[in-house]
């Protein structure tokens, strides 16, 4: 094979080449996509769709009816989460979160060798089951400025055997609201309100 033929083997896929890099640049200039003016999908949801989940949320289980059956085993399962930020066993100390070991009916911000964020002193109170429950379901909306990195537990019977198995690490251990308990308070705080109406 001589140079010529060489020469023309090269040229027709330089060619070749030439002309689908021209052909790709002409395709583009005319079907040129238009870029929307707001990158992703908008999702329309409905009003009705809406408002028909709106009962879903009324219709959670309160926490004091879940924590009748609540199951130490299961709550122990669902701690392994939190064991790299906290401690268990008694006397084990703190880690990057407070000891946890008798939590329930500690005050706030009170775990020994451990430096509380200002939002966390600032709060105040004791740690009731009550009061564990709302700040596990949404730790940065109970305690604003917390610095708990964790999002929450979004499941009611999750954090009632969390809460469950909390308590049992104690010598002590609290009993838990119930369901029956929540009701009576509420008529019992009824009549001491209604002489204040006569004044």
């Amino acid at each position: 094979m001589d140079s010529f033929e060489l020469n023309k083997i090269a040229g027709a896929v330089l060619g070749t080449l030439t002309l689908t890099l021209g052909l790709g640049i002409v395709s583009e200039i005319l079907f040129t996509p238009e870029a929307p003016a707001k990158p992703g999908f908008e999702i329309a949801v409905q009003e009705g769709a809406a408002a028909a989940g709106a009962p879903k949320a009324a219709a959670e289980v309160p926490i004091e009816q879940l924590f009748a059956t609540a199951s130490i085993e299961k709550g122990a399962a669902a701690a392994k989460k939190c064991a790299a930020c906290h401690n268990f066993q008694e006397g084990a100390g703190a880690k990057v979160g407070p000891d946890l070991y008798g939590i329930v009916g500690r005050p706030v911000a009170s775990a020994a060798g451990f430096a509380y964020s200002a939002a966390m002193k600032a709060k105040g109170g004791d740690w009731t089951a009550l009061a564990l429950n709302t700040f596990l379901t949404n730790p940065k909306a109970a305690v604003p400025g917390t610095a708990m990195a964790f999002a929450g537990i979004g499941k009611e019977a999750e954090r009632a055997d969390l809460i469950a198995y909390l308590n049992s690490l104690s010598h002590d251990p609290k009993p838990l609201p119930t369901a029956a308990a929540a009701p009576a308070a509420a008529p019992a705080a009824a009549p001491a309100a209604a002489p204040a109406g006569h004044k």
